[in-house]
């Protein structure tokens, strides 16, 4: 996904960026605040317990102003576990390290309920029985890897797992993939009571009716379901075309409480539409100014979240809002077309040489963002990034990529159509599963909406004629694009390559490993890409903690390449209401806007 660490070293809040703006909010009233959400971009999907085609950070940013996570993750700017704004207090560990004692802070349902340690097995006996169904499951851990989860009491719980894991890992990715859920959302229709909290093989009966709650969109702000929250915030209405308005939580037992009487989601189809409501500076309190109207390049060798000059200065001060991610799209290693071509390394070291990552953000970025190697975030800096990482293994290199295609069995034709001519599977041959003839032509359907992924996609298409690859670009809405871009098998499995243009934000994977994303068989492994050695460093990630296993992990994937790396542009150059105060930058993507005020 949303794309997660905390013990990392913690980032600026972009406090050094220009600070011109004052006065009054520029929006309709200092009692409500708009916030403008991503261009083409709109929550979709309530239930915390979210499909892969649903895993957005928009989804999340919803999610989690009205049910809270276990434990809160990320807050001033900041990678790391905020416990002053979780549900329990720190973990405790004993028996070797196979046994994890939660105890739950006491927060309440807004419907006057407490949440309880049974909350916390309702989620656990629904992930185990519809593990399958939630896009942040990977085969042998959460909940697989739980032997026993027991609750002494009504603030308890106690997990004993199947070996000792990295104490860090297990808090980073998989507690924190926990989200207590109340007993009035453990229902098999509107009048019947199930049992999922207490039995797992109640949970199917439960998993349907949540499902088509979820589905039900246009009911989300009346659902007596979803209307039972622990956050601070609760739906007054919800509009599917992305229009949604919170109000309080009156029962919100939590330490910050919102502190202006609405906040509402505002939507764009595009970063150019909702620049021209920005610029009159008269309704929208949180917004984005695109790239492509910012005039001047930042200063070089800047932090991402530091902005540079401010065309808005006059009603808003610039606070680039950079996730802890990186940024990639996949390909689809079960086509049964193009999926043997995906498999060959030279080809993937092909499209990546293509990829002109510094020219994109130099130009089309205007310095807003950091290129993309491997997995692990280049930004904030921190011991975690391997010397390989940092080198670049692929530069931008036309000659490179035709050079790895040459090589191995391709007669290259310059805008033109580059075919297989030496098929097999001998050193120079074009690989397994590819036949004679068969050319390099791909459909890559990307997300609308920001110019600078058009420039970016419409660089690669160009560059990629250079050696006779033929990308079939197309914009497409962001949910569409995601729901396609999704892990399948067999004779429909169609789709060749996606690119939803914001990579992977590390939550609720906090820690920077692979587990969800490149495990075999992994809920978020779009591409459906599967090498046992990949698999076998990731494990070594999930027991042992410390730089080296991290290291021999990213290595692996900066020089094999698994998804092709794109730019890792600045999710946001996020244009905050002079006078508006408490907004901060959350890095994995959360918003807190009960902290906002004038």
């Amino acid at each position: 996904m949303s794309a997660v660490s905390m013990i990392l070293v913690g980032c600026s809040s972009g406090s050094s960026s220009p600070k011109s703006a004052s006065g009054n909010a520029p929006g309709k009233s200092s009692d409500t605040i708009s916030w403008a959400l991503p261009p083409a971009t709109v929550p979709n999907w309530i239930w915390p317990f979210s499909p892969i085609s649903d895993f957005s950070v928009t989804n999340s940013e919803m999610q989690l102003m009205m049910y809270r996570t276990l434990y809160w993750y990320g807050d001033n700017g900041k990678t790391g576990v905020d416990y002053s704004l979780s549900l329990a207090k720190k973990p405790v560990y004993s028996n070797g390290g196979k046994t994890i004692t939660i105890k739950l802070n006491p927060y309440k349902w807004s419907n006057g309920e407490s949440v309880t340690a049974q909350d916390v097995m309702f989620w656990i006996n629904m992930a185990k029985a519809e593990k399958t169904n939630y896009a942040g499951y990977n085969p042998g851990q959460f909940p697989d890897n739980i032997v026993s989860a027991t609750t002494p009491d009504s603030s308890t719980i106690v997990l004993t797992t199947d070996k000792a894991y990295s104490q860090q890992w297990f808090l980073m990715n998989q507690l924190s993939q926990i989200t207590p859920m109340p007993e009035a959302w453990d229902m098999t229709s509107a009048t019947a009571k199930g049992d999922c909290s207490t039995n797992e093989s109640g949970c199917a009966a439960v998993f349907a009716y949540l499902t088509a709650q979820s589905k039900d969109l246009p009911g989300y702000a009346t659902s007596p379901v979803w209307s039972v929250v622990d956050g601070p915030w609760k739906l007054s209405s919800f509009n599917s075309d992305g229009h949604v308005t919170f109000v309080p939580n009156p029962k919100y037992s939590g330490p910050v409480k919102a502190q202006v009487k609405q906040f509402k989601m505002v939507p764009f189809t595009t970063d150019s539409a909702e620049f021209n409501v920005l610029r009159s500076g008269s309704t929208l309190d949180v917004g984005y100014i695109p790239t492509q109207d910012i005039s001047q390049v930042k200063p070089a060798n800047s932090a991402p979240d530091v902005g540079g000059p401010n065309p808005l200065s006059k009603n808003y001060n610039l606070e680039p809002w950079f996730l802890y991610g990186f940024n990639y799209f996949p390909i689809n290693y079960n086509n049964p077309t193009v999926g043997p071509i995906f498999k060959q390394l030279y080809f993937r070291q092909a499209m990546q040489s293509l990829v002109d990552q510094q020219g994109i953000l130099k130009s089309a970025a205007k310095g807003y963002g950091l290129p993309t190697y491997g997995p692990v975030p280049l930004f904030p800096s921190s011991s975690l990034v391997s010397s390989t990482e940092k080198s670049n293994p692929y530069p931008f290199s036309i000659a490179n990529a035709k050079k790895y295609l040459t090589d191995n069995g391709w007669n290259v034709v310059k805008n033109g159509k580059t075919t297989c001519v030496k098929p097999g599977t001998a050193q120079g041959d074009c690989g397994a599963g590819i036949t004679a003839g068969q050319a390099l032509t791909f459909d890559l359907p990307y997300a609308s909406g920001q110019a600078t992924i058009d420039t970016a996609m419409a660089s690669l298409k160009s560059n990629a004629a250079q050696v006779g690859i033929t990308l079939n670009i197309k914009s497409e809405p962001f949910n569409s694009v995601t729901a396609t871009a999704v892990p399948c098998s067999g004779p429909t499995c169609t789709w060749d390559m996606g690119n939803w243009g914001g990579g992977w934000v590390y939550a609720p994977d906090y820690y920077p490993t692979g587990e969800l994303l490149f495990a075999t068989g992994a809920g978020s492994n779009s591409g459906s890409y599967s090498n046992t050695t990949l698999d076998k460093l990731i494990e070594a990630t999930n027991v042992q903690s410390g730089d080296s296993v991290m290291h021999a992990y990213e290595d692996f994937m900066a020089k094999n390449v698994p998804v092709i790396y794109q730019p890792n542009y600045t999710y946001s150059l996020a244009e905050v209401a002079g006078g508006l105060k408490g907004y901060q930058n959350n890095p994995y993507g959360a918003i807190k806007p009960e902290t906002w005020h004038y």
